[in-house]
């Protein structure tokens, strides 16, 4: 029987050296970490929020959830193209994320948004950091998804910390 051959990947040549790549991947890890944390703290709040704002709220953060579940794929398939390997378990996604983890116990319906709204600009903070990479990279598809994250991003702040105002 003939032994199969050997085959290996071969070398990425997109532009950008392997030192700008490893560095945009390793803050795409952190907006992908900081990403799915929101995701899973929007869901549980979507899940267990009541009070007298409960059909607006659970609507509100269905569609925020939903919206954060579709951008976790785009994230990770760019870190991808960059040749890196996207995390993907709770504990790296732990040890990456500035974003922390949902409350043990469900907090009152505005102390959600507050944690929302807290989530957002956490997870703008995060993107944002990445545009000197990008930029010194001319990685120009990675700052578009910046772009358009920090843009739901600030906008979803925004509609959040509209709910907190007297």
């Amino acid at each position: 029987m003939a032994k199969a051959a050997k085959t290996t990947a071969p070398s990425i040549h997109i532009g950008i050296s392997d030192k700008d790549r490893a560095a945009i991947a390793q803050g795409l890890a952190r907006l992908l970490a900081d990403t799915y944390t929101l995701y899973l703290t929007t869901h549980n709040f979507h899940w267990n929020v009541t009070g007298p704002m409960f059909n607006s709220l659970h609507a509100m953060f269905m569609a925020q959830y939903t919206e954060l579940w579709n951008a976790v794929d785009p994230i990770a398939e760019r870190i991808r193209s960059l040749g890196h390997v996207a995390p993907g378990s709770y504990a790296e996604f732990g040890k990456l994320a500035s974003v922390p983890d949902a409350p043990a116990k469900p907090p009152k319906a505005l102390e959600m948004v507050r944690i929302l709204v807290e989530g957002h600009e956490a997870v703008a903070r995060t993107a944002r950091g990445l545009f000197a990479v990008v930029d010194k990279a001319s990685d120009e598809p990675t700052a578009d998804l910046l772009t358009q994250r920090l843009t739901v991003h600030e906008q979803t702040a925004w509609m959040l910390r509209s709910l907190l105002e007297e």
